[in-house]
């Protein structure tokens, strides 16, 4: 099967959506916590990974008993994934979530729509 014969395939109600304003939002506002959250988040872990290799004796240094600032840098790396992924939760969960819903409702009804009026053609036939 080629991508264009699964292309004809698919429901013309995804095309209908895609071009509604609401799911252009809804993939912008996607893009506003993503986009920013990645590239935060690879920054620090770049600052982590350099730091390794370059600065050595710092991160070497150690803070308390055998716990160095290597070891508390690697562990606040799960910190901060942990807290983006609760930050996204949240900024999901306020501005997103709606949205989707929104669509979501938008499309069961189209297809319910489409659903009765085959069922209604199928009975007349």
């Amino acid at each position: 099967m080629s991508p264009h014969d699964q292309a004809a395939r698919h429901d013309p109600i995804y095309d209908h959506l895609a071009a509604k304003d609401e799911f252009t939002r809804l993939r912008s506002l996607y893009r506003r916590f993503i986009v920013p959250a990645t590239v935060v988040f690879l920054a620090w872990y770049g600052l982590y990974v350099v730091m390794s290799m370059f600065a050595g004796e710092f991160m070497n240094r150690v803070l308390f008993a055998n716990i160095n600032v290597a070891l508390v840098f690697g562990l606040l790396q799960f910190v901060s994934t942990f807290g983006i992924a609760w930050l996204y939760s949240r900024y999901s969960t306020t501005h997103l979530d709606p949205l989707a819903a929104q669509l979501n409702e938008e499309y069961d009804a189209d297809r319910a729509s489409r659903s009765d009026n085959a069922t209604h053609r199928k009975h007349e036939a």
